[in-house]
């Protein structure tokens, strides 16, 4: 079946195809937006600037859900992936070079859901950190390897269930906390209050909008409805259970970071140590009770170990789109286990390494967008489903904002302002 006459194509004729038996892609890529480095940003944001940015957050899921959508759609149309597609269009030198940047960025994941496990496993057993990666690690990879032999599906489910620990973990402070509703409400105002505020949204902003998400969830849409499927059910229709599943998942990823923000402007307005994992934790347990504290810390656990199977995950597809090597994907958890576990060992500020990853993130965003918003603009590669022109100012419009608010990160970090 060809791109332009998919649409006639239209009709549920199987039990397979109701909506909900085909929601879960999106869920996976959305486990990127609530992981370590989205926590400490925002109980930082919360706990020194209140209410203050609360529409960043707002306004990076509403980007977040264009981005995933775009991305989910070009892997539907077009039968690839992302990363596919690229290394299609590029000479060998440049796919290469294009993938060892790809390569970092999902490293530099990785690194930093490993380190907020870890963290996790310190605060609610006392592990040490060295320790505690190497837990993580384990787990991950019992995780990956459900769906090396199972699947697709059966990973979904287990990343839902864990996405739901997440949820719960994150939110249950909120229920205690004194949240001023009016302060939320104006915090819907787009303002900085000086240099701090302006680090502090595009970190939060690049906590969110993740290179590899939008490198994986092409390749989560084509894996998960393939040809067979696309001709059985229909691509329309494929394409509108899509936008529920990005938008019900970014829901509740976006409510997550949200309430992060809303506890910590609520419950820890100028208490000190906050700018760290561990210090949040520690002032959450104080003012809001252990039972809290513990929720959160096995919210931040789940956090680690789902976000790290993820980033493999999207690793492995990185490489296979690019340079057409299939590695399985526990040995890419064993090799991309290594650096973290260097940076636990030498005793480095788990932190400090946090706030690394988050700019090598940053690095990587252009990378990962214009491509997106290119290919899926093009009416050669996606035929009558390409972007139209609203979309594509839209889409440009996300793209100049997320590109210059993580160029002010990068700067504002390297130059000592951070």
């Amino acid at each position: 079946m060809s791109i332009d006459t998919a649409r006639a194509a239209d009709r549920p004729r199987v039990r397979g195809s109701r909506r909900g038996a085909l929601l879960g892609p999106a869920f996976v890529a959305a486990i990127a937006y609530v992981d370590p480095g989205n926590v400490a940003a925002n109980l930082t944001a919360g706990s020194l600037y209140g209410y203050l940015l609360v529409w960043v957050l707002v306004g990076a899921n509403l980007m977040a859900v264009l981005v995933q959508y775009l991305s989910a759609k070009l892997g539907l149309v077009t039968g690839k992936s992302l990363p596919g597609l690229l290394g299609e269009r590029m000479p060998r030198t440049g796919r290469l070079l294009f993938w060892v940047q790809a390569e970092g960025v999902a490293a530099a994941t990785d690194l930093a859901e490993v380190l907020g496990g870890a963290i996790a496993l310190q605060i609610l057993f006392g592990v040490p950190l060295l320790f505690g990666g190497l837990i993580v690690g384990v787990i991950s990879t019992l995780l990956l390897l459900v769906q090396s032999r199972r699947g697709q599906r059966p990973f979904e489910f287990v990343i839902m269930g864990l996405l739901a620990v997440i949820t719960v973990g994150f939110l249950a402070g909120l229920f205690v906390s004194p949240v001023s509703w009016g302060g939320a409400a104006a915090g819907l105002v787009p303002r900085f209050d000086g240099t701090g505020t302006v680090l502090l949204a595009a970190s939060m902003l690049g906590a969110t909008v993740m290179p590899h998400a939008i490198y994986l969830h092409s390749s989560l849409a084509h894996d998960r409805h393939g040809a067979e499927a696309r001709e059985r059910i229909g691509l329309p229709r494929l394409l509108r259970v899509t936008r529920w599943d990005v938008g019900l998942s970014l829901l509740i990823a976006g409510s997550v970071n949200i309430a992060m923000l809303l506890l910590a402007a609520a419950s820890l307005p100028g208490v000190e140590g906050t700018d760290t994992i561990e210090g949040a934790h520690a002032a959450i347990a104080d003012q809001l009770g252990p039972t809290i504290g513990v929720i959160f810390g096995i919210g931040l656990l789940a956090s680690g170990l789902a976000s790290t199977s993820v980033g493999c995950y999207a690793g492995g597809a990185i490489m296979g789109g690019l340079l057409k090597v299939q590695v399985s994907l526990l040995a890419r958890r064993v090799v991309t286990l290594v650096p973290a576990l260097v940076i636990l060992a030498v005793g480095v500020d788990p932190t400090w390494a946090l706030v690394l990853s988050q700019v090598a993130l940053s690095i990587g965003i252009p990378f990962a967008l214009i491509p997106l918003v290119r290919l899926t603009s093009s009416t050669a590669v996606m035929g009558s489903y390409a972007n139209r022109i609203p979309m594509k100012a839209v889409a440009w419009l996300v793209v100049a904002l997320i590109v210059a608010l993580n160029g002010v990160l990068i700067v504002l970090t390297l130059t000592g302002q951070a």
